[in-house]
């Protein structure tokens, strides 16, 4: 019955998709037409999106591409701060938290301090704001940005969840999309994420073919990889096969990690909270009761990195409680061998804006 009920919502939603599919479409065309103003920049402008409500791992494919430029140039990320407690433009500086800045982005500051990370409702405004006040930016990285065409990036990058290609769904609220199928024509690059391993040589030609890329895109695949855990407190266990788990996620899909950790321990009890979700004092309580639920002292509790940014924010209290919090951190690697063709066509684009910077390797390396 429940099913059938959904089914008939889903239905009665169709209109209200096909009326949203139009404004969206109409919004796109001014684009295309330039009735809309959308602004281009003398630095190399990297966007990494998706067409599809939802997590796509853009934050770790943001993360990837840190690593790739940040030791040649000076790298800035832009985000929106989603469910940030502050409005308007914000740099991150050494005493910024998620609660300022968003989780995310506290994440790429935390993990990558030599970088620039600032949050913004406004692209458009909020790129000036940012060379004004660091002049020596060279590359900047727009996360989530693939709808906010008032910024005119260089380099387009669509991610499509492998579970959840944006070719099998549909505008919302009927599905998942925020605009049509069609607006993949404007990305550089598709990558299909969260593949499982391995993918064959045939499916990844299926794929390509259903996708249908335009001549000058090119179609990559990416897959998750699993670092160690690592502690976020004190309160630290020795850990072994036979370790239970209470995982505690805040994020859209915790089921890949939920599988992985349940190949690693003896068993993963699940305590799922909505997407980007703010921890307060009772859910700590809530965690705590369950985690003293588990008819073992050989027991830890593992989250994600996005949210130990926000559960680091109840610090004090989680030290109070002698709760034995570990983070897992992920990262993603290019299936098929074609990790350093990505590479070589992201410094590709970036490389020209300054030709002086090879120079001076190679004088350096003479």
């Amino acid at each position: 019955m429940k099913e059938l009920i959904l089914s008939l919502l889903k239905y009665i939603s169709l209109p209200f998709a096909l009326l949203y599919g139009l404004v969206i479409m109409l919004r796109n065309k001014f684009y295309d037409w330039k009735i809309f103003d959308s602004i281009a920049f003398d630095l190399p402008v990297i966007c990494v999106g998706n067409i599809t409500v939802g997590g796509t791992g853009k934050s770790p494919h943001i993360e990837y591409l840190i690593e790739q430029l940040k030791n040649e140039y000076k790298v800035a990320t832009l985000s929106r701060g989603y469910r940030r407690h502050t409005r308007g433009f914000k740099l991150a500086d050494a005493n910024s938290n998620a609660r300022d800045i968003g989780d995310e982005p506290f994440q790429f500051k935390s993990k990558y301090p030599t970088i620039e990370v600032c949050v913004a409702e406004e692209r458009m405004t909020a790129i000036p704001e940012l060379l004004q006040r660091k002049q020596d930016i060279q590359v900047i990285l727009l996360d989530d940005a693939f709808q906010h065409r008032t910024v005119k990036a260089g380099m387009n990058i669509l991610l499509t969840d492998y579970e959840r290609l944006f070719t099998r769904d549909f505008i919302m609220p009927f599905g998942l999309l925020r605009e049509s199928r069609s607006a993949y024509k404007r990305a550089d690059v598709i990558i299909i994420t969260k593949c499982p391993q391995p993918i064959s040589e045939d499916e990844k030609q299926k794929l390509i073919t259903e996708i249908n890329p335009l001549v000058h895109q090119q179609v990559y695949f990416s897959a998750i990889d699993y670092a160690n855990i690592y502690a976020l407190t004190p309160s630290q266990k020795e850990i072994s096969k036979e370790t239970e788990v209470l995982l505690v996620t805040g994020i859209a899909n915790p089921k890949p990690l939920q599988e992985k950790l349940e190949i690693e321990f003896k068993k993963v009890h699940c305590l799922p909270y909505k997407d980007h979700h703010y921890f307060s004092f009772d859910d700590l309580n809530e965690m705590n009761d369950a985690f003293n639920h588990i008819a073992t002292s050989n027991k830890i509790i593992i989250t994600t990195e996005k949210d130990a940014a926000r559960l680091m924010l109840l610090k004090d209290k989680i030290l109070e409680m002698n709760l034995p919090f570990y983070a897992q951190a992920i990262s993603i690697h290019f299936l098929f061998n074609e990790g350093e063709i990505f590479n070589e066509k992201v410094k590709s684009f970036v490389a020209p804006f300054y030709p002086f910077i090879e120079d001076e390797v190679f004088t350096e390396e003479e």
